[in-house]
């Protein structure tokens, strides 16, 4: 909760999330619309999906008769006389194949039949004319050989009304949805044509079956192929269902249906599911030579009857002046042919592709899944991080559509996710580099008052710091004073301490000097020093004739009245008589002083005259003990700051080090400044720059004796 506005702090990701869940179900709703270029885009990588794996030809159910350069070289340009194209057929019937398609309009008669040919010179000679007509039209040769076999003629939808009605096998429609309804209110979607473009009606009637070839527009890429249209009303089968149906000698052709959306095509036994459209989406193979046989090769007799035999045999033109060339996904151009043919190995064979009816639904979940995914980690996580996630959630739907595909001949679409989720993420991006900046610039401004306020605060301890060495004794307090000598120093663990020491002249041949040390380290204890420091002086000020153990009895009940922290201090204090060396001296739990007389081997300890500390016990009757110092003697007095010292291996320096250090020192070195110099550089050689766990301090007191040493 914050504190000026008593609510939940604002999480700094919040307006990145917002925006980025936003941003995606804008997404979402947009792939979800299939806008035209979304559509392409997905056109495009499905596209992309056969270009990686194309359709391995399993098997080689059909044979295009192609009526290519070769055969135009041979027999003349295009169109030929369908009395040539008789012979062609009657030549493929004869190797016995399953069925024979003719990819080939001839809405028109024939214009070199003999009943048509030589018209003006026919009126001027009526001999040749009537030689002409009594033999047969070209067409009814080509209609006659059309019924000899089981050859399905081909026929185009247009957008213009016709009068003729197209030729048609029998449907029967099976709607899952309307049952008993009528069939034109089911399967719905199926392409529409007002008219249709048939062959002449002799040669309509001839055939076996018929069959729509329209593939789409040339500058459009073929990738479905609608099974069956509705031309004018009416169901009509494309080319290779009908010859599919001829081939197995089936009556009528099956739709079934769930009411407008068409979900399989059946003939006979054989079913073939498609799109909602009737359309099956085609799976193409790289262009194969074994699929063709030059029509001028069969005429010929060249040509093995078993590349025709028992075979869908498909007959068309390929040649580059009298055909149109189709745009594939393998961006190569086929013939209409061709294009029929591969149709006809993915019916025959089963290798058609599927895109199932749950395909969207689920790439969209899984957009949803993914973009949700970056909404949360990459406002959060490191640029690098997030880019990792990134990547991986934008190859995640492109590896699993590529695994898909290549397994189960399914049509995934990665790419719209893919661009979505790169969108996604960039915008995020954007936003929470951003977010970044403002929360950057808001840290700044906090960093600068914290900046501010620790100054504020180092100002007031340092204050504090020369307030408290301010009320400490300076080292010329005692200038001109020859019987005495004494050296002190303080350091702090922070920077203020808990540690006192005090000297001063009670009267012209007294000395009281106090060293202490408050439980514990800081401010606290530095203004609770000052505190015990102020009493202590001002009562020994008050009563300079009172007994020592009068005034620490006095100094307990006054430090005590005010301590709502209970700090508690160690003490000892002492009175010497600088004419007579009588040291009257008190403890309050303060660690014993050591006397050290001037020769190295003089040492010993004021172990006497001790109680508890201050504030720990009301009213204790504190006593104080007298010791007599021989001129020249010390007494050194620390805090357990010194004692409880460590390097940085964490070991203490200890009272026995303490002791060895003093024990040492010369002659010469037994004086007050000399010991608290000696016992200082000890202590910093120890430490080795470790930090202090306590504050420390060192009180030096030696008598030189009733007339300086004199």
């Amino acid at each position: 909760m914050t504190a000026a506005a008593g609510r939940p702090a604002r999480s700094p990701y919040g307006r990145t999330r917002a925006a980025g869940i936003a941003l995606l179900a804008a997404l979402t709703l947009l792939i979800l619309a299939e806008p035209p270029w979304n559509l392409r885009l997905r056109s495009a990588w499905f596209d992309t999906y056969q270009l990686l794996e194309p359709r391995t030809i399993v098997s080689t159910p059909v044979t295009v008769v192609e009526i290519d350069e070769k055969s135009l070289g041979r027999l003349g340009q295009w169109p030929w006389p369908r009395g040539v194209l008789a012979e062609l057929l009657r030549d493929i019937e004869r190797a016995g194949p399953a069925a024979i398609g003719l990819d080939i309009l001839m809405p028109e008669p024939d214009r070199l039949s003999p009943d048509r040919l030589l018209a003006g010179a026919r009126e001027r000679d009526p001999i040749l004319d009537a030689r002409l007509r009594a033999l047969p039209s070209s067409d009814s040769v080509l209609a006659q050989a059309i019924a000899a076999g089981p050859v399905v003629v081909g026929l185009a939808g247009i957008p213009d009304p016709t009068e003729k009605e197209s030729a048609a096998p029998p449907f029967i429609v099976v709607d899952r949805e309307n049952a008993g309804r009528p069939p034109t209110a089911s399967a719905t979607r199926i392409p529409s044509y007002a008219g249709s473009l048939t062959n002449i009606d002799d040669i309509d009637r001839a055939a076996a079956g018929h069959g729509a070839i329209s593939a789409g527009s040339s500058e459009s890429v073929i990738r479905r192929l609608p099974l069956v249209v509705r031309i004018n009303g009416h169901l009509v089968p494309s080319l290779p269902i009908d010859m599919l149906r001829v081939a197995l000698g089936a009556r009528e052709i099956r739709i079934f249906s769930d009411g407008p959306s068409v979900e399989a095509i059946a003939v006979g036994d054989f079913v073939a599911p498609t799109e909602a459209d009737a359309t099956l989406r085609i799976y193409y193979s790289r262009r194969d030579a074994r699929r063709f046989v030059s029509a001028v090769d069969v005429l010929d007799g060249k040509v093995d009857p078993a590349r025709l035999e028992r075979k869908l045999v498909l007959v068309g033109t390929s040649g580059l002046a009298m055909t149109d060339y189709q745009n594939t996904p393998l961006g190569e151009r086929m013939p209409g042919s061709e294009i029929l043919a591969q149709v006809l190995e993915n019916l025959y064979d089963q290798t058609w592709l599927i895109r199932p009816s749950w395909a969207a639904p689920l790439e969209l979940a899984v957009f949803a899944m993914l973009g949700l995914s970056l909404v949360w980690a990459t406002p959060r996580w490191k640029s690098a991080e997030a880019a990792l996630l990134a990547v991986t959630a934008i190859a995640l739907p492109i590896a699993l559509g590529l695994a898909a595909f290549v397994w189960r001949r399914l049509v995934f679409d990665a790419a719209a996710p893919a661009l979505g989720l790169l969108v996604l993420f960039s915008a995020l991006l954007v936003l929470s580099l951003a977010e970044a900046g403002r929360e950057r610039k808001r840290l700044e401004r906090v960093i600068q008052g914290q900046r501010e306020q620790a100054a504020y605060i180092a100002g007031e301890v340092e204050a504090a710091k020369r307030i408290q060495t301010g009320i400490l004794p300076r080292a010329d307090a005692l200038a001109g004073e020859r019987r005495v000598e004494c050296a002190a120093a303080m350091t702090p663990a922070r920077e203020v301490g808990g540690d006192l020491y005090d000297f001063f002249l009670l009267d012209r041949d007294r000395l009281f000097f106090l060293i202490g040390d408050v439980a514990g380290k800081g401010l606290s204890a530095s203004i609770f020093m000052a505190v015990s420091k102020a009493l202590y002086k001002s009562n020994a000020l008050r009563n300079p004739e009172a007994d020592i153990g009068e005034l620490m009895r006095a100094a307990n009940g006054e430090v005590s009245r005010d301590n709502p922290e209970m700090f508690f201090v160690t003490a000892f204090a002492a009175v010497l008589d600088l004419d007579s060396g009588m040291l009257a001296y008190c403890n309050a739990g303060h660690d014993y002083p050591y006397v050290l007389g001037p020769r190295s081997s003089e040492f010993a300890r004021l172990a006497d005259a001790a109680g508890p500390p201050l504030c720990t016990v009301d009213a204790f009757a504190y006593q104080g003990v007298a010791h007599r110092l021989r001129p020249g003697e010390l007494v050194c007095m620390v805090t357990d700051g010194v004692t409880d010292a460590q390097n940085p291996q964490g070991e203490r320096y200890g009272s026995r080090r303490l002791q060895a250090l003093l024990g040492r020192l010369s002659d010469e070195q037994r004086t007050a400044s000399a010991v608290l110099s000696a016992l200082s550089s000890d202590l910093r050689g120890f430490a080795a720059g470790a930090e202090a766990a306590d504050d420390l301090s060192v009180l030096v007191v030696r008598w030189i004796g009733p007339r300086g040493g004199a």
